[in-house]
């Protein structure tokens, strides 16, 4: 392990910055991580940006750069156009954007699935997904818990199919705007053992139809002394991430899961997931993610592999 630096590895997206000095067998050479995402890069440059954090880092001048996310939006340093699914993984890096700048920098494009029926995009994700084809998984379903949470169908390391659930999203909206505010404690964090939650993932499970009408219990069975009112963040959380799963296998079936996830979000998924007999692999994000750049480098400036 170790070495020089290859490549600077960038994982860039709407509010985050993060950056990697790789070696070619992939070691961690350097570090960087910011809010500097791309709404302050777009004010302040991400040139500016990405230069500053490189030579903080001791980067060598000619040191060539990737990078994924939103920094390849229309908003972003370049736009990265979206290729369509099926997407070969390994063509999307083929097929990086190259930018006017002192180094040789590459942006990665995200992937559209353009069916009238199920119209969809992400950004970034299909980089994670490169790092889990990496790792020697080609095919299968890969759940990607966010803010705007993806499920992906893998087949021959193409993205056949994906969807998109507003899953962390619609908690924070509810959670923070919506009636039942009154019934969840602000910066409430839900554990993942902890049994509300657990059978609310159940309860959205086996009667999906059921799910949002029994949002608003997290505040009448508090009003009603029906319930304990510190589980409503529990129960708001298992309800929303079971409503993700339920509709995941309506569309891609219940087979074994691929999680990529880090932190709480990932222990949270994993036992959601657990809950509902699914079978899961679980997959370090961080290090999908950086596995994925490394491997779009090489295709780019290496060998391929």
């Amino acid at each position: 392990m170790g070495g020089e630096p290859f490549v600077a590895a960038v994982d860039w997206g709407t509010s985050s910055f993060r950056l990697w000095l790789l070696s070619r067998d992939g070691a961690v050479l350097g570090e960087a991580r910011s809010d500097e995402g791309m709404m302050k890069a777009m004010e302040t440059g991400f040139a500016a940006v990405l230069e500053r954090h490189l030579a903080e880092l001791g980067a060598p001048e000619g040191l060539p750069a990737v990078a994924c996310g939103m920094v390849g939006a229309r908003q972003g340093w370049k736009e990265a156009a979206y290729i369509d699914t099926p997407a070969s993984l390994d063509d999307a890096a083929a097929r990086a954007v190259k930018v006017e700048h002192s180094r040789d920098m590459r942006i990665l494009p995200g992937v559209a699935q353009r069916d009238p029926h199920w119209p969809d995009v992400m950004r970034g994700e299909e980089t994670q997904l490169l790092g889990v084809i990496a790792s020697g998984m080609r095919a299968g379903l890969v759940c990607m818990p966010g803010t705007h949470s993806k499920w992906v169908a893998l087949e021959d390391g193409a993205v056949a199919r994906f969807a998109t659930f507003m899953t962390g999203e619609t908690y924070a909206v509810l959670a923070s705007h919506s009636i039942l505010r009154l019934a969840i404690d602000e910066g409430q964090q839900v554990a993942a053992d902890d049994p509300v939650f657990v059978r609310a993932v159940r309860e959205a499970v086996d009667e999906p139809n059921l799910a949002i009408g029994r949002l608003f219990s997290i505040r009448s069975g508090p009003l009603l002394g029906l319930r304990d009112g510190a589980e409503g963040g529990a129960r708001l959380s298992g309800l929303l991430i079971g409503l993700e799963i339920a509709g995941a296998r309506a569309r891609f079936g219940s087979g074994d899961t691929a999680l990529v996830a880090s932190g709480r979000l990932g222990t949270l998924y994993a036992a959601a997931l657990d809950a509902v007999g699914a079978r899961v692999q679980a997959i370090d994000a961080d290090k999908a993610v950086r596995a994925g750049l490394l491997r779009a480098a090489n295709t780019i400036w290496g060998d391929g592999t």
